[in-house]
C-alpha cells in the first residue's frame, strides 16, 4: 500500500526524478555511469519515424508529438520506480498499473483505464539443450507490459529475452500499418508473442516425442530405473509454466478482437482475431502436452511396477530351488545317532543327486511358466 501512495504522490509531483537542463528526466537514485532504463524512444507522424539529431528523451518526444501531432513510442527494460515514475506523471498512467509494470511477476491481463489500456503478456523463450534430464530447463519466462493511449505507446520488459527491437525495425518498414498508431504496435506485440509460443510449442513437442519414443521403445537398457519418470516430471513442469503463459492470455486477445474499444482501430481489431485464433491452437497444445505426459508418466510407471514384479518372481524363484538343499542340509545337520543312510556307503551321493535332480526340476518348472 505504501508503494500504491508514493505512485499517487509521483503523478503530481515525482519525487525521485529530476529534470535534465535539456528538459528531460532521469533517476536520482541511479549512477550515472549505469545504463538507461529506456532503451529506444522515438515519435511517429504518418507511419514514419522521425529523425531529429540527437536521441530524443521522453519528455522531448512529448511535446514534439503535442506539438506537431503523431505518436510516441517508448521502450524500457527493468525500470526501476524512481525512473518510471516521471514517465507516468507525463502521460497520467494508472498507480495500480505503474505497479504492476514495475514490480512485473503479472499474470496475462487486459485492463482498461479512462484513457489508456494496459496488457501484460508472458514472453516465453525455449532453452536448447543437447540431452533432456530431469534438471534441464526447457522454457524461460518473460514479461511485457503495454501502456497503449491516443498518442503514446510504452512498453515495459522484464526478462533477459523478449526483445522487441527487431519487431520496432520490423514494423518501421511498414509504414501503412504503423500509421494506424498506437493500437497497430499492440497488434504486432501480441502477434510476435503468440508466434513465439508457436515455435516452442513445436520445440517442447519434439522433446515429449522423444521422452516417449525412449520410454516405450523396447528391449532399451543402460537407463537408470527412475530416470525416465524424473524427465517427464521436469517436463510437466516446464509445460505447467507454459500453460500459465498462454491461458490466461485467451481472455484478453478475445476483448481486442470482438469488444469495440476507442484506443483500437476497427482495421486493426480484425488482426486480433487472428493473433486469438492462433493462441486458442497453441493453448489446444499446451493441453494437449499435459494429458500426454500425465498418459506416458503414468505407462512408465506401469513399467517400473512390471520390472519390480518381474525381480520379484525371479527372486522367489531362486528362494524355492535354494529351499531344497537348505532343507536337507538342516536334516542331515541334526546330530542324532540313529537317522536313516547316516552310515550308508552310498547315502552321500544318493542325497545330493537327489537334490540336485529336485532342484533341476523346480528350476525348468519356473522357466517354463516365465518365472525364470
Amino acid at each position: 500500500m505504501s508503494m500504491i501512495r508514493d505512485l499517487r504522490a509521483a503523478v503530481v509531483r515525482p519525487s525521485r526524478v529530476s529534470l535534465r537542463k535539456d528538459g528531460g528526466t532521469y533517476d536520482a537514485t541511479r549512477s550515472p555511469a549505469a545504463a538507461s532504463a529506456v532503451v529506444d524512444c522515438a515519435v511517429y507522424r504518418d507511419g514514419r519515424r522521425v529523425e531529429t539529431e540527437t536521441a530524443l528523451t521522453p519528455h522531448e518526444a512529448v511535446r514534439l508529438v503535442r506539438r506537431d501531432g503523431g505518436f510516441v513510442w517508448i521502450g524500457l527494460h527493468e525500470p526501476t520506480e524512481a525512473e518510471f515514475s516521471g514517465i507516468a506523471s507525463e502521460f497520467g498512467l494508472h498507480p495500480l498499473a505503474v505497479e504492476d509494470a514495475v514490480q512485473a511477476h503479472q499474470r496475462p491481463k487486459l485492463e482498461r483505464y479512462d484513457d489508456s489500456l494496459f496488457t501484460v503478456f508472458k514472453t516465453i523463450h525455449y532453452v536448447e539443450h543437447d540431452q533432456l534430464d530431469a534438471n534441464s530447463e526447457v522454457v524461460e519466462s518473460g514479461e511485457v507490459m503495454c501502456f497503449t493511449g491516443r498518442d503514446f505507446f510504452i512498453t515495459v520488459r522484464h526478462g533477459g529475452q523478449g526483445s522487441l527491437r527487431a519487431l520496432r525495425h520490423r514494423l518501421q518498414d511498414d509504414p501503412e500499418l504503423l500509421a494506424k498508431g498506437p493500437s497497430a504496435v499492440l497488434h504486432a506485440i501480441a502477434d510476435h508473442v503468440v508466434d513465439g509460443y508457436i515455435a516452442v510449442a513445436d520445440a517442447v513437442q519434439d522433446d515429449i516425442d522423444e521422452v516417449e519414443t525412449e520410454v516405450f521403445s523396447p528391449g532399451r537398457k543402460g537407463s537408470p530405473r527412475g530416470s525416465d519418470a524424473g524427465r517427464i516430471y521436469q517436463l510437466k513442469r516446464e509445460v505447467l509454466e507454459f500453460k500459465r503463459a498462454v491461458s490466461p492470455l485467451l481472455r484478453p486477445m478475445q476483448l481486442l478482437s470482438e469488444r469495440p474499444m476507442r484506443l483500437i482501430d476497427p482495421d486493426i481489431q480484425k488482426y486480433f482475431r487472428d493473433v486469438a485464433d492462433h493462441l486458442a491452437r497453441v493453448q489446444e497444445q499446451v493441453l494437449g502436452f499435459d494429458e500426454l505426459l500425465n498418459s506416458i508418466l503414468q505407462a512408465n510407471l506401469a513399467q517400473a511396477s512390471v520390472a519390480q514384479n518381474e525381480d520379484m518372481r525371479k527372486i522367489t524363484s531362486w528362494a524355492a530351488i535354494i529351499a531344497v538343499p537348505t532343507m536337507v542340509c538342516g536334516v542331515y545337520g541334526m546330530n542324532f545317532d540313529h537317522m536313516p543312510e547316516l552310515h550308508w556307503r552310498y547315502g552321500y551321493p544318493v542325497i545330493l543327486g537327489f537334490t540336485v535332480v529336485v532342484c533341476l526340476g523346480i528350476h525348468r518348472t519356473l522357466k517354463r511358466n516365465g518365472w525364470l
